[in-house]
């Protein structure tokens, strides 16, 4: 069947005229009409070692370049070991095309023939974690599926779509003609006029206005318009682990995100009028939901189940970049008596007052190491990287400290699944390649802890094979450290959080990636090292890092 066209071309070629210029995933049976088609076209495909990690990088893709994700999975097996990359996808409203094979049409239905991979119904098991799900039964509705997928997947809240083609019809030869054209555009979500003018009118009678600055913000684009709004109504603005460098870190209205001190919740429950964009204030935002606003609440997101799920208030379902310019143009110029008042202080002086009160709590403990270690990074990593976080301790404290600069933060905290960082940052750096952004700015920094890191350590092959400019540190403290830490301060004793330690070193360097290992007060020159180098590498530092105190419990 060399050289004849096929389903698999369909897909193909749809992808290709709606702009995908990279796919991830993994072959597989089912899917080999997939594959043969590729070898026909112009898609650049990244073969992940597992498919979850297949799922975090057309993610990481997506975070870096701001375009869709494109996943190609396999039947069964397959599809449902790409599930947990996909929550975390679907959790953060990162866009995806997921593509995945299915058994042939007559295996489809009730019977249980026996097929290899057969399930019940596979795209029953994506329905927790993606926008929506489709299953194509002929070749002419591959092109119209796969770009009304795409639309969808960009209209916010955005997010990964599931499609699922069988067998047969991704290898049968058809007689639909090639794919010329595919236009996507995402749907319009605007604010409802009525409640922009109710929004306003509290705004311009507040004298204690603040800002939450959530996710939301960035997948919307509305750094801007908040710039410009928190300015009009010198309202103080954190942001939270997901709206990390919405809002310029060291602005004089810049709570930054230590979103978990207290003093900041006291702060924000402080506010007369509270503005939460992107955000469902859930259990990190609310500092483990001890947040008790006495204020009123506008609440801007584009999913409509996330508004006033945690807290009433003026909800405005609607995309956050739309929103806040909307509201930005109602208040068009500062209200004349815009005199903010938090009991005698300007808001500029509080935020400066309550940043410094947090500085002294955390200089209280003894957290000296972990400022350092933090602080080195933060010097060593370049204006401009692009950083991927795991869920471990080095990225609980950067979901508080971190500045992203010019560059973008980007955590698993969506889903708070393991192993996201290092194959999400090679899907990054594979996005920032393609995208053709000039020399050396393509390099990202992944940082895991070691029980993460093993979750993904397969993929340094796929970072050898694509020589993908990413640098990984692993912070090795020899077993699931912040279970460990959570563990003795609620039983004092920990069970079954330490693990046997590999030596990452060795381990890369099988792979064919240099990797070294230094001590924690020498990370900052390794990964300066690390950055200069080509293709990838592997920064080891074994050390304890500890959290600092929880303050929503009375310790």
């Amino acid at each position: 069947m060399t050289g004849v066209r096929n389903g698999g071309d369909l897909v193909v070629e749809t992808l290709e005229a709606l702009g995908a210029k990279t796919v991830f995933g993994i072959p597989g049976q089912h899917a080999l009409g997939l594959f043969d088609a590729m070898g026909r076209g112009n898609l650049h495909f990244v073969s992940s070692r597992v498919e979850n990690n297949s799922a975090f990088a057309a993610d990481g893709y997506s975070r870096a370049t701001g375009e869709v994700g494109v996943l190609f999975l396999s039947t069964g097996p397959g599809a449902l070991t790409s599930l947990a990359g996909l929550q975390e996808a679907y959790a953060t409203g990162v866009p995806m095309v997921v593509v995945a094979s299915q058994i042939p049409l007559e295996g489809l239905g009730a019977r249980r023939k026996g097929m290899l991979h057969q399930l019940d119904d596979q795209k029953a098991s994506a329905a927790n974690v993606t926008k929506s799900q489709r299953l194509i039964q002929h070749a002419s509705g591959i092109p119209s599926a796969i770009q009304d997928a795409w639309t969808e997947a960009i209209s916010s809240p955005q997010g990964p779509v599931w499609i699922e083609v069988p067998q047969n019809v991704l290898l049968d030869p058809i007689m639909v003609p090639p794919v010329e054209d595919a236009l996507a555009e995402a749907a319009d979500n605007p604010p409802r006029v009525e409640l922009v003018r109710e929004a306003a009118k509290w705004l311009s009678e507040a004298k204690r206005p603040a800002i939450i600055a959530g996710g939301g913000t960035r997948r919307g684009h509305a750094e801007k318009s908040l710039l410009s709004l928190a300015e009009k109504l010198r309202a103080p603005v954190i942001c939270t682990p997901g709206g990390n460098g919405a809002f310029p870190w060291n602005h004089e209205l810049s709570l930054q995100s230590w979103i978990e001190d207290q003093y900041m919740t006291e702060l924000l429950e402080d506010a007369d009028v509270l503005i939460v964009i992107g955000s469902s204030l859930g259990e990190v935002t609310s500092n483990y939901f001890t947040f008790e606003p006495r204020g009123r609440i506008i609440q801007i997101d584009a999913e409509p189940r996330v508004l006033e799920s945690n807290r009433p208030g003026l909800g405005i379902r609607a995309d956050a970049g739309q929103a806040l310019a909307a509201l930005d143009e109602a208040l068009a110029a500062a209200p004349a008596d815009a005199r903010p008042d938090w009991h005698g202080s300007t808001p500029e002086t509080l935020v400066k007052d309550t940043l410094a009160k947090v500085k002294a709590r955390l200089e209280s403990q003894d957290l000296a190491k972990e400022l350092k270690f933090m602080a080195d990074i933060r010097e060593a990593v370049p204006a401009q990287m692009q950083t991927f976080w795991d869920m471990t301790i080095s990225a609980y404290w950067a979901w508080s400290c971190w500045d992203a600069r010019e560059g973008q933060f980007h955590s698993a905290q969506g889903a708070g699944g393991l192993g996201f960082g290092f194959p999400a940052a090679i899907g990054g750096a594979v996005g920032l390649e393609t995208t053709g952004k000039p020399g050396g700015s393509a390099r990202v920094l992944a940082v895991s802890g070691d029980g993460s890191a093993m979750y993904s350590i397969s993929e340094l092959a796929t970072a050898k094979q694509h020589n993908v400019p990413v640098t990984w540190l692993i912070v090795d403290d020899g077993g699931y450290g912040i279970l460990r830490e959570y563990m003795v301060g609620a039983f004092g004793k920990a069970t079954a959080t330490e693990l046997a330690r590999p030596d990452f070193v060795k381990l890369a360097e099988a792979f064919g990636v240099p990797a070294v290992r230094v001590a924690p007060e020498d990370v900052g020159d390794a990964l300066k090292a690390g950055f200069a180098a080509d293709g990838p590498n592997v920064v080891v530092v074994e050390t304890l890092l500890k959290m600092f105190a929880p303050t929503h419990l009375d310790v």
